[in-house]
Parts: C-alpha cells; sequence; structure tokens
C-alpha cells in the first residue's frame, strides 16, 4: 500500500521534457506508455517542466492521477554554448533547475513507492540519495549518438562532439549505476547498457504504436516521371537535420536523374533555414510544413516514406508510424536499429546514398512491391506492437524493481 494509504502503489514519474504536444519521438513513447498504465497497477504521480501558456488539462488526465510541475527553464543560445565547457553534457546541463529538483524533492519526500526517471538527463533533477526502488527509463544509448555525430563531423565540430561523447559516456555509466533496473526500448539497446556499462539488470521492452489512430490505406501509385517522398521528424535535432542533409546532398541528386519531377515532404517542426534555402536554390521540389496538429494527412499524400538517418541510438518511432499508416520505408540500418523489421520483407534499407536512391526508385517503379512492403509491415505491427503491450510490459518491470531486495539495487 502507498505512504498515503491508496490501494495502488504510488508511482512518481520525472521527465524533463513536458510531454505534450506528441512531436517527438520520446515524448510520444512516454505519454503513450503512461496513457497505456493509467488506471493499472499504480497510481501515478508526473513530475515535469511547464511551459508558459501550457495546460493540457484532458490530456494530462489521461496519463496520469497527479500532475506537478515547475517552470519550463528558457535555455538560450548563449546558455548553450557556455555549457560546452560544463563538466556535464551540453543536453544534460540545460535540464538543470533548482525549481524542477525543489519540487521533485517535495513529491520523493512523500515516499512514493517506485520512483522512475526518464532519460538519464533527469538524474539532474533526483534527490543524491535514492532511498525507494528506482528505474531509469532510457530510450537511447546517449553517449552512442554523440559517438555517431563526432564520426560524421567535420572541422571544429569533430572535436566538440568528440569531448561531449566523452562527457556523456562518464555521465551514462555514473547515472544508470544508481537505479534498481534499466528499462531499454530494444534488445540491441539492452545488450549494449549491459556490455559498456557494467549494468545487471536492464530490461528490454518493445516500441509501440496507436493503430487505431495511424489507420492503414494502401500506397498509391507514383506518377512516371515523379512521385512523392516524406520525411518526418523533429527538424531542430541534429539527428534529422543530418539525415535530411544527406537526403539533399547525395541521395535526391541521383532520385532525380531517374525521376525529374520527384518532390519530398519534409514534415516536422523548426526546419532550419538553411535547409530550406538550400533546396530552394538547388531547384528541388520540397516542401518543408514546419509544425504540423496531424502527420497522417501529410504521410498518406506521399508514395513511400524515407528515413537516412546516420546518427542516433534507441528505436525510431518515425519508422512504425509510416508502417502502420501503409507507406513502405526506405531506410538506413541506423533508421530502424532496434526495431524488429526485416529488410526485403517490411522494408528496403541501404545505407549508402547510391543504394537507397536505388531503393527509392524500385518502390516508385514497382507499386505491387510497395503494397506488399506496407501490408506485411502493419501485420507485423498488429500482432506485436500496440501501446498496450508495451504498457504492460513496462509495468511489470516497475512491479519487480519493487520486489528487488534493497542490497541488490
Amino acid at each position: 500500500m502507498s505512504a498515503k494509504g491508496s490501494a495502488r502503489p504510488r508511482l512518481l514519474f520525472v521527465s524533463p521534457r513536458y510531454l505534450f504536444p506528441l512531436d517527438e519521438g520520446g515524448k510520444i513513447r512516454t505519454a503513450n506508455t503512461l496513457r497505456g498504465m493509467k488506471g493499472g497497477r499504480f497510481e501515478i504521480h508526473l513530475a515535469a517542466p511547464l511551459p508558459p501558456g501550457r495546460r493540457d488539462e484532458a490530456e494530462l488526465a489521461g496519463i496520469c492521477d497527479r500532475f506537478v510541475s515547475w517552470p519550463a527553464p528558457q535555455v538560450s543560445r548563449a546558455r548553450r554554448l557556455a555549457a560546452l565547457l560544463d563538466p556535464l553534457p551540453i543536453g544534460v546541463a540545460a535540464d538543470r533547475s533548482a525549481a524542477g529538483r525543489a519540487v521533485v524533492e517535495r513529491a520523493f519526500a512523500e515516499r512514493p513507492d517506485v520512483l522512475v526517471a526518464d532519460f538519464p538527463h533527469s538524474a539532474v533533477l533526483l534527490p543524491q540519495a535514492l532511498t525507494v526502488p528506482c528505474v531509469m527509463f532510457t530510450h537511447n544509448v546517449e553517449a552512442e549518438i554523440f559517438e555517431r555525430h563526432a564520426a560524421h563531423a567535420k572541422g571544429f565540430w569533430q572535436p566538440v562532439w568528440r569531448d561531449q561523447a566523452r562527457k556523456m559516456r562518464r555521465f551514462e555509466r555514473d547515472t544508470l549505476r544508481r537505479f534498481t533496473r534499466v528499462i531499454a526500448v530494444s534488445a540491441r539497446d539492452a545488450a549494449a547498457l549491459r556490455e559498456q556499462f557494467g549494468l545487471a539488470r536492464v530490461d528490454a521492452i518493445d516500441t509501440g504504436v496507436d493503430l487505431d489512430f495511424l489507420a492503414y490505406t494502401p500506397p498509391p501509385a507514383a506518377p512516371v516521371d515523379g512521385g512523392i517522398v516524406a520525411f518526418t521528424g523533429t527538424m531542430s535535432a541534429r539527428a534529422n537535420v543530418d539525415g535530411v542533409q544527406f537526403l539533399m546532398d547525395e541521395i535526391w541528386p541521383r532520385v532525380l536523374r531517374a525521376r525529374p519531377k520527384a518532390e519530398a515532404a519534409i514534415i516536422g517542426r523548426d526546419p532550419p533555414e538553411s535547409l530550406q534555402r538550400a533546396a530552394r536554390e538547388r531547384g528541388y521540389a520540397w516542401r518543408f510544413t514546419g509544425f504540423v496538429d496531424d502527420v497522417r494527412p501529410h504521410v498518406r499524400a506521399a508514395h513511400l516514406s524515407v528515413i537516412p538517418l546516420r546518427v542516433g541510438s534507441g528505436t525510431r518511432i518515425k519508422a512504425f508510424e509510416s508502417m502502420a499508416l501503409g507507406r513502405p520505408v526506405v531506410s538506413t540500418t541506423v533508421g530502424v536499429e532496434g526495431l524488429a523489421v526485416a529488410p526485403g520483407q517490411h522494408l528496403l534499407a541501404a545505407d549508402d546514398a547510391e543504394g537507397f536512391a536505388a531503393a527509392v526508385l524500385r518502390l516508385l517503379d514497382e507499386p505491387a512491391l510497395g503494397t506488399r512492403l506496407a501490408s506485411a509491415a502493419r501485420a507485423l505491427l498488429q500482432e506485436r506492437f500496440s501501446w498496450s503491450q508495451v504498457a504492460a510490459q513496462f509495468e511489470a518491470v516497475c512491479a519487480a524493481a519493487m520486489e528487488t531486495p534493497a542490497e541488490e539495487g
């Protein structure tokens, strides 16, 4: 029984991000997992920063029983640049908040039965002594992201990314070792965390998708000299910018040689002006949507989806969303890393520009192949990857953490 006498144990969930709108993969995963757990084994208390003007009462009521907050910190460019000299990785340093730590400490003083931290970044908001069973929800192997950026960076940015990778690897190792259990979003990530950080208790959960919201429609046939390719993702994320730059610089010229009227839709908030300007100057028929309330009509207007990512970790929800909507996918290995999908059966995959362009053209040329891949992918999602199944997995790990002896945590 929880400290307040509730019939259900109390779970304190601490997030360094406000979860709405659901415009990033991590927020989508967290919110849908909590939604699936709401009303189940735990009474859920959510602590997160609240941006100015936001108070999504109905949405919050759907994912937690109680919400406590602090003002979301305003992180300026100057503050981020100054954080390069901080001993913590830049993103972690930016999440520090005295107000946030005070709110979390008050909630922690009420003695929850289990604490869940969302992303390693949230550790800067937690008490130093974690005296209740605690679970870390990792959405990525964070250090890998920085290391992959360093591998593709040039000039001044390469040593910057290497330094950030070194800081993140140390912070991630020290942080994860404080927790009773660690949740990874794929078996691949779980194995990497065990091996790289010496963690004994890492549990893998699946990546889910809202199959009711993302209704399947068959992919349309493309016109003979064109076709629309869609990419979805928050365009303030460096990994997405790098992927779209790869698409623009190396893949797209090869596509245009065969299909000169091909178009691309880049769907996601905050696209850099430099990318938009480069597309205009090259005469590309590219459309940058910026933020959209609903990605579905934009993806359904396309003939296929692409995930040309070279940087990242964890799993990309965008892959499952396109598959659920019935659009065949072309992806790099990184783009579908950790997902239980098979190239040639559920999607086409290539890591080099020539192979990626060839796969895009093949799907535009062979509508029957696109339909077969899309249909097989949707069937796989229906069989295994609903959010209710993922929430049950997550809830089971939290329950197991409560039963782990203190000396073994």
